[in-house]
């Protein structure tokens, strides 16, 4: 008898401002009710938008058959890059396509193998059925690369354009690596998508109240453990409207970093400066509330 198994997929589309094309997003998810959309998180000043969907899936060692979940966002993928034109996006997040990023995480009775296998399997199809350079990152990579690390071959983090805003596609169509699945040059209006398959990650952002970005950044890089900040910390100062500037992270183990202790640490930082700190705010439910979530959908639907 086959395992049945709940699965998260995180999905990061560059846009935020276009409506019609979100709606038409989430209508195509709609045509896969057992993978629901849990969370919706937009930012206008970032241009972006993250979905957060949930679904049962099999586990089976070595199936890279499709289900629910991959299903469901693949639909989503293709009516984004058929609604919306890289080449004319701008926003203060740095990305790499329309859809910038999607991640699968396991949640109840889930392994991260069972997440890496179903992001191999969304990779294989997207790459071939949608044809954008796909790649591959964490438990999905055979040799585990980071996310950041992709993006920094990328430059994903340098803004193109002033005001720290990122605007169109980058000049070279060429790739610095070689995709898992797809073509092996750039669609300049759909860009590239990297999946990835971890444990939970938490994203807390917080704001600080300045227009100050070379003294912002210099916090998040105190903050990060990459930089000898806070271990599972990642971060990175982003513009987000007239005179705040956010410092944006990734809490990779919040059971042991989570949001409270960042908050106090850049708060400490910030006074270093001068900056006056904003609360935080998380751009999703916790973990624990998503599963909540979930049950209590399907329980009113009973």
């Amino acid at each position: 008898m086959l395992k049945t198994i709940l699965g998260c997929c995180k999905v990061y589309i560059s846009e935020s401002r276009n409506k019609s094309a979100l709606e038409s997003i989430e209508k195509a998810a709609k045509f896969f009710p057992l993978a629901p959309i849990i969370n919706k998180f937009e930012d206008v000043t970032y241009n972006r938008v993250g979905y957060t969907l949930v679904s049962e899936f099999v586990s089976v060692p070595n199936n890279e058959e499709s289900c629910h979940l991959t299903n469901a966002v693949l639909a989503m993928v293709k009516t984004a890059f058929d609604t919306i034109d890289f080449e004319v996006h701008s926003g203060t997040h740095p990305r790499l396509g329309v859809v910038d990023h999607i991640c699968f995480h396991p949640l109840v009775d889930a392994s991260l193998g069972d997440a890496a296998r179903t992001a191999r399997c969304l990779a294989t199809h997207m790459g071939s059925n949608l044809q954008v350079p796909t790649f591959l990152y964490g438990a999905a990579h055979e040799e585990g690369m980071k996310l950041d690390s992709i993006r920094r071959t990328f430059g994903y983090f340098k803004p193109n354009s002033n005001e720290n805003q990122w605007i169109g596609v980058p000049k070279s169509d060429t790739l610095p690596l070689k995709p898992y699945s797809g073509p092996s040059q750039v669609t300049p209006a759909k860009g590239v998508v990297v999946i990835g398959a971890t444990n939970w990650v938490d994203n807390y952002n917080v704001p600080l109240l300045s227009s100050d970005i070379s003294a912002v950044r210099r916090i998040a890089k105190r903050i990060s453990g990459r930089n000898g900040g806070l271990a599972s910390v990642q971060a990175m100062a982003l513009t987000h409207g007239e005179g705040i500037i956010e410092v944006a992270c990734n809490l990779l183990d919040p059971k042991n970093v989570g949001g409270e202790r960042v908050q106090q640490e850049i708060e400490n930082l910030a006074r270093e400066e001068g900056i006056s700190v904003e609360k935080g705010y998380y751009t999703d439910f916790s973990q624990e509330d998503i599963v909540k979530s979930y049950f209590k959908l399907f329980k009113e639907r009973i």
